[in-house]
């Protein structure tokens, strides 16, 4: 309830927000289109009042830019990757605005008169005469406030989420880096997804609640969430004394918690992994996270797969992919899979072609890598049973 209160009220505030937006830069444009509609030439001082407010507009969004951009928090320790913020923009915008505070106090006793010379200034545009002057300076005046504060609050309220979401996904991406250079090719798989999330690059797998995570067993220290527990039970999966047996019974239980804690024990330790298990988690999972993690555990399993079983879980992934009712498109499973497709050797049927002495052989699925070694073979066979051989008269018998 109390939730469904606080999303009213930030629905509420941002309707007034934009309502409030909408009214002050309405109020602007109405009063320029009834002076425009007084003018001689109004279509003339139309055009010209829209570019002088547009103009204005853009200034004052940039000086609310300079005014507005976010520092970075220092004492807060070293960073976690290998790069540390830029803070250039930050020197610049300090700079600027200083220098632009000082020159302001200091012509301050001369506003009214740089006013009327602008106002001058700017009256042909808006058809000439009396009024269009003191109009013109108002006009600055007004669009110029409007486009400041407007530019100072999107760069408040807005920038800093978007350099935090980007400062997040970065170490996410290092860390995945490290842990690739350790060897955990999963966890840096899982680190990569979740960084290219954050980003919005990836869509996120449908049902990642907070059930099925509570119905694993809670371990100290580990994060918050269903991710942080299934990666804790990850990471203790090589000092289990589980053996392949007691994980594949618990995947077989059939209770959400318990398949996906053995998926996550299956990441961990490659030699925990059942491919049964494997391929019922992807071909019929009880939610987008359960088969999130058995994509994942199938990607630390690659290169333990014989060719049979490297074509068992092609097949399915395949099927999973063009399936509407399968892996979205778009999503972290499907970054997954198609990197999972990527790294199976892909096998055609080579029909190998009878030699003169030998007889026909039936077809036979051979790897792409090794037909290019099939007519080299069979050449070798001929050269040594072929016709030219078999053509020299047999040597009669000494007598």
């Amino acid at each position: 309830m109390a939730v469904t209160r606080r999303r009213v009220g930030t629905s509420a505030l941002r309707a007034a927000q934009w309502t409030a937006a909408g009214v002050l830069g309405g109020t602007g444009l109405l009063g320029l289109l009834l002076f425009a509609l007084g003018r001689a030439r109004t279509w003339q001082a139309l055009g010209g009042g829209l570019v002088v407010a547009g103009a204005s507009t853009v200034l004052g969004g940039a000086l609310g830019f300079l005014f507005g951009v976010p520092r970075v928090k220092s004492g807060s320790g070293e960073p976690q990757g290998s790069y540390a913020p830029n803070t250039n923009l930050e020197q610049v915008s300090d700079w600027l605005t200083k220098v632009l505070l000082g020159v302001g106090l200091t012509q301050l006793g001369s506003l009214g008169e740089r006013l009327h010379q602008l106002g001058a200034s700017l009256a042909p545009v808006l058809g000439g005469g009396d009024a269009a002057a003191p109009f013109a300076a108002a006009l600055v005046l007004y669009f110029l406030v409007l486009g400041f504060l407007a530019g100072w609050l999107v760069t408040r309220l807005a920038l800093p989420r978007v350099l935090t979401e980007t400062d997040e996904a970065l170490d996410l991406f290092l860390a995945g880096q490290d842990r690739d250079r350790r060897g955990d090719k999963v966890g840096a798989d899982d680190l990569r997804v979740r960084a290219m999330q954050q980003l919005g690059l990836l869509g996120g797998s449908t049902g990642r609640s907070a059930a099925p995570a509570a119905q694993l067993p809670p371990a100290s220290g580990s994060p918050a969430g269903p991710e942080g527990v299934v990666a804790e039970v990850r990471s203790t999966a090589k000092r289990s004394a589980l053996t392949a047996d007691q994980v594949r019974a618990l995947f077989a239980d059939g209770t959400d918690g318990r398949r996906i804690q053995a998926l996550a024990l299956m990441q961990g330790d490659p030699s925990l992994a059942d491919l049964t298990s494997l391929l019922d988690a992807i071909e019929h999972p009880c939610s987008g996270f359960e088969q999130y993690h058995a994509l994942l555990a199938a990607r630390g399993l690659l290169s333990r797969l014989s060719g049979a079983e490297a074509q068992r879980l092609r097949d399915a992934v395949a099927a999973q992919l063009v399936d509407p009712q399968g892996i979205p498109y778009g999503s972290d499973r499907s970054w997954l899979a198609e990197k999972i497709l990527s790294r199976l050797p892909v096998t055609a049927s080579v029909p190998v072609q009878p030699t003169a002495s030998a007889p026909a052989q039936p077809t036979v699925a051979v790897p792409v890598q090794q037909a290019v070694a099939v007519p080299v073979q069979q050449a070798v066979a001929a050269g040594s049973d072929g016709p030219a051989s078999s053509a020299q008269a047999p040597r009669e018998p000494n007598s």
